[in-house]
């Protein structure tokens, strides 16, 4: 399956074979298995692209998700407390990305935003990302750092990783970061953590032009921040999620 992503055209069995390392006979019954249950479509010229299964999924999804329901109130009522020349972002950690889950536009004309749901973005980069990092436990932050060490120090500017974990940490002593032009030029986000017994589960953005935010940014980091607490207060007490 992670073969289709970026890709925007059909794979062939022999392509699948060869990326995957498998025979072609090995291949082909995979993608059989996998076109009876409808994670795969047969297209014309002998390839195939992702099913019918994936929508009918996604849509169970949105029925049992206890998270983007209460979410989504609040995330409204963010912009109607801040400004509606703006895109409210739910985000989700996803391997050693942050997934946008959910998102609310404003009313009023605003930019484009690059996330929507679906989209994973690096943690390294834009206030989604960095408050769900910042919110991480020791350990796992450690990983993380040794493990993209490279692409760390190229974008945030650190040697080493006391600088890089007292950045994070700061982040998370303030409980918002306000980043800008850091995912898309002339884009500010403010984001702040939703947490359940002290683990971040999600967050919670306002994403706008880097103009609108002048004069305003303390109002919206407020707000921002009551928009997280607001959302992880009904989570905890529906009693129904189990932060892992």
């Amino acid at each position: 399956m992670g073969l289709f992503r970026g890709r925007p055209w059909p794979l062939t069995v022999e392509e699948i074979a060869q990326e995957t390392g498998v025979s072609q006979s090995s291949a082909y019954r995979d993608v059989q298995e996998l076109c009876r249950a409808g994670f795969l479509d047969p297209v014309i010229g002998a390839g195939y692209v992702l099913g019918p299964a994936f929508i009918e999924y996604d849509r169970l999804l949105r029925q049992g998700d206890t998270l983007i329901p209460i979410a989504s109130r609040v995330m409204h009522e963010l912009l109607d407390q801040t400004t509606q020349r703006a895109t409210a972002i739910l985000c989700r950690r996803y391997r050693d990305t942050v997934m946008c889950v959910h998102q609310e536009h404003g009313t009023a004309p605003h930019p484009i935003t690059t996330y929507e749901r679906g989209v994973a973005m690096p943690l390294f980069a834009g206030a989604s990302s960095k408050v769900v990092l910042a919110h991480l436990d020791d350990r796992s932050l450690k990983r993380i750092y040794l493990d993209n060490e490279d692409t760390i120090r190229a974008r945030l500017g650190h040697g080493d990783w006391k600088a890089f974990k007292a950045e994070v940490r700061a982040i998370r002593r303030d409980g918002v970061v306000e980043t800008v032009s850091e995912v898309a030029e002339g884009r500010a986000g403010i984001a702040a953590p939703v947490l359940v017994n002290k683990q971040v589960i999600a967050g919670v953005s306002l994403v706008l032009a880097a103009d609108d935010i002048a004069g305003a940014s303390l109002a919206f980091r407020a707000a921002v921040i009551e928009a997280g607490k607001r959302i992880s207060e009904e989570i905890a007490g529906g009693g129904t999620w189990v932060a892992r």
